[in-house]
C-alpha cells in the first residue's frame, strides 16, 4: 500500500483547511459594514451574511417633493456596503483556493 500514507496525509491537510475555511466563514458572517450615501445622510449596515441588518435617515434628506433622491441614495449606500461584504469575503476566502485548479467555490 504505497501511497496510503501520502492519501492520508493530504485528508488530514484537507480537513484541517476545512476547519479553518469554517472558522474564518463564521468571522465573517459575524462582521458589520457600513456604509453611507448623501454626505451621510443615509447609513446602510449590513453582517458578513449580506443581510441588512440598519438603515438609518437623516430627516432633512425626508424631501417628499424629490423621493427619487432618497432611492437613489439608499440604494447607492445598499449596493457599497453589499460590495464591501463581497470583497472582504473574497479576500477572506480566496486564500484557502489559491493555486487549486478553478478553486473551490
Amino acid at each position: 500500500m504505497r501511497g496510503g500514507g501520502n492519501m492520508n496525509n493530504m485528508m488530514k491537510q484537507m480537513q484541517k483547511m476545512q476547519k479553518k475555511m469554517m472558522k474564518a466563514q463564521e468571522e465573517l458572517y459575524e462582521m458589520t459594514f457600513e456604509s453611507s450615501a448623501g454626505g451621510g445622510m443615509v447609513k446602510v449596515t449590513a453582517n458578513g451574511k449580506k443581510e441588512i441588518t440598519d438603515v438609518a435617515i437623516a430627516e432633512e434628506v425626508v424631501d417628499p417633493d424629490d423621493v427619487e433622491m432618497l432611492q437613489d441614495l439608499i440604494i447607492t449606500a445598499t449596493n457599497d456596503v453589499l460590495k464591501q461584504v463581497d470583497d472582504k469575503t473574497n479576500d477572506t476566502m480566496g486564500q484557502f483556493t489559491k493555486g487549486m485548479p478553478g478553486g473551490m467555490f
